[in-house]
């Protein structure tokens, strides 16, 4: 059996650890393209300046437009050329990640996160929208970011929102990696540059991927609620860092190495939902990880468990919640047929799928939601 698993080379997290970049920097040069938006460079701009002074290195700031389109990646590479860069660093929330990843198309590549809302920063992987922001390809690359480094002291700084929509997208990670494994699915982990994952030889999981993906979620449940109080506070404790190695690192060897299944693909069928636009990736997730519960027919504990930690840490868990004040079988049948489509990630749970048994599913998560809900209100 083929299997595969995939990471970062570097991956480093502290207070403050912005102040280091230059060091990092070095390794490759003296200059390093910054992907940043200007309102993110901004925010951290005395920290910026510090590194740069410290170990006599040259950002060049890229002016970046805020959409990883074509466009914008071929006047980025452009532009590093020019100025003759060493490196690439992508700074900032998702679309300036993804752009430096294309960019740098898998070479000296430091991705700096300043929010911990999604686990996209160590992946090799980046979705490309066109200027408007309408999804237009996937794009994988040879390996994993060089360095992913993370100040704690931005991420706390950020509004608390971001970490637990990140807990939301972590929450998906073992469940879908558990039935990856239980029905010997391929991973991201096995695609190599270039080619389309369809194209792909198949990699299934390591042993390594799904035990990193259970501490994933062990440590949502122990730690969540105190992350969120000392976001909220924007406080850096020991708490809070373990989310958010939870969010970004975890989560995110844990969906690359260790699989997608369900949440992520009725996620995507929820995005038909006008109301849903509104809210944040990891917020979706979280609701479509119930859904999941309910598909595979999960126990009666672990299915309060989840429920009870999103409603702890203030994720949805109905469909209220992410919008959708009440939905049609039409509606449902166009949100059952997206999570459904072949190419889709729910076909790695670990049985025959059907698009009645995912509307069903929307259908009684919602329910549940809602009792727990009602619940607490009493």
């Amino acid at each position: 059996m083929r299997k595969a698993f995939i990471s970062p080379s570097k991956y480093v997290q502290g207070e403050n650890e912005l102040l280091n970049l230059g060091f990092f920097v070095q390794s490759y040069g003296d200059s390093a393209l910054l992907i940043a938006h200007p309102d993110d460079v901004k925010r951290v701009k005395d920290k910026l300046d510090f590194t740069s002074n410290k170990f006599h290195i040259t950002l060049v700031e890229s002016g970046f437009r805020g959409e990883c389109s074509r466009e914008e990646i071929a006047r980025l590479k452009e532009l590093a050329r020019e100025k003759n860069c060493s490196c690439t660093i992508g700074l900032g929330g998702g679309k300036a990640i993804d752009t430096a990843k294309c960019v740098a198309e898998g070479e000296a590549l430091i991705i700096v996160p300043t929010i911990a809302a999604t686990d996209a920063p160590t992946s090799h992987s980046a979705v490309i929208y066109t200027n408007d922001g309408a999804f237009e390809d996937y794009a994988y690359f040879k390996s994993s970011p060089s360095v992913v480094m993370i100040d704690t002291t931005v991420i706390a700084n950020a509004p608390t929102r971001f970490l637990v929509s990140g807990m939301g997208d972590a929450l998906s990670t073992y469940f879908e990696a558990r039935a990856t494994s239980r029905s010997f699915s391929k991973v991201n982990a096995g695609l190599p540059n270039g080619v389309h994952a369809g194209a792909a030889p198949i990699a299934r999981g390591t042993k390594a991927a799904l035990a990193l993906a259970k501490l994933c979620y062990e440590t949502l449940l122990e730690d969540g609620v105190q992350a969120k109080l000392a976001s909220d506070s924007n406080k850096v404790t020991t708490a809070l860092e373990n989310i958010i190695e939870t969010n970004i690192l975890l989560s995110g060897l844990g969906f690359e190495s260790g699989g997608l299944a369900a949440a992520h693909a009725i996620h995507n069928g929820l995005t038909v939902l006008e109301g849903t636009h509104h809210y944040f990736h990891g917020e979706k997730v979280a609701f479509s990880t119930i859904a999941q519960l309910v598909l595979e027919n999960a126990p009666k504990e672990e299915v309060n468990e989840v429920l009870a930690f999103c409603a702890a840490v203030g994720l949805p868990v109905c469909l209220s919640d992410i919008g959708v004040d009440s939905i049609t079988g039409e509606e449902l049948a166009q949100v059952a047929a997206l999570a459904c489509i072949p190419e889709e990630s729910i076909h790695a749970m670990p049985f025959p799928i059907t698009e009645e048994a995912v509307a069903a599913a929307i259908i009684v998560a919602d329910q549940l939601g809602q009792a727990i809900k009602q619940g607490r209100k009493s």
